[in-house]
């Protein structure tokens, strides 16, 4: 089983660090070698980290707990959003928005804004708008639907996040420090594991290695949701 995991992982390229000269040498238990200047990170370690991140995870759904998912880079944007689609979870996966964690009452607003321009239509002031008012209404919809999707339900904040490039997302790590709130983080040979509760080594920027980190995930919550 775990034979299948690994090969399957290397199909996806889950096994390509950066550079070598982009390393953090925080991640030095992770990392085999490098090959032409590109580390190769140890998938046994990734199977390893996988499995406790997944264990936890489970522990969570199975307790009907909620979760963040977090990744805004566009080789992550649709997986995410799937992955936390199919695990009833939320998500950010275009722009994560300061204080989405530690500043919930202010994205809860923007969410009754939000809310406010979806239904625009019925309010007593909609036919004395212009045009242009309501054209400057429908970016602002659009913008606000495009950030605050995934996250329109989450009244509180979620119990764990499940974030693709910790080192890109280093405003979501920090908020969810300061909060306590457990990280599981898909972390690339440039990233910091010691801020990382559940770090797990792997290509963060391959979409397939993305996805298949994030599948294994999402099967533990569904499985863990059933139980």
């Amino acid at each position: 089983m775990i034979n299948d995991l690994i090969k399957e992982m290397v199909e996806a390229g889950v096994h390509y660090g950066h550079q070598t000269r982009k390393w953090n040498p925080g991640m030095r238990p992770y990392l085999m070698r490098d090959k032409g200047g590109i580390h190769i990170i140890n998938l046994e370690e990734t199977v390893r980290c996988l499995d406790k991140a997944s264990d936890f995870i489970s522990e969570l759904a199975a307790k009907k707990r909620k979760i963040l998912f977090v990744g805004c880079k566009q080789q992550a944007q649709q997986a995410v959003s799937e992955a936390a689609q199919a695990a009833g979870q939320f998500y950010v996966n275009h722009r994560w928005l300061g204080g989405t964690l530690t500043n919930l009452a202010t994205i809860r607003k923007s969410v009754e804004r939000l809310k406010y321009l979806e239904g625009i239509e019925k309010a007593p002031e909609y036919k004395a708008m212009s045009k242009k008012e309501l054209a400057a209404l429908n970016r602002e919809r659009n913008k606000l639907l495009r950030n605050l999707q995934g996250v329109r339900e989450m009244d509180k904040p979620p119990q764990a996040v499940v974030i693709v490039d910790t080192a890109k997302e280093s405003i979501a790590v920090a908020e969810a420090r300061r909060l306590k709130i457990p990280i599981v983080g898909i972390i690339d040979s440039n990233g910091d594991p010691s801020v990382i509760d559940y770090p797990i080594p792997a290509n963060d920027d391959s979409i397939r290695s993305v996805r298949i980190i994030l599948q294994n995930l999402v099967d533990s919550i569904v499985v863990a949701s059933k139980g």
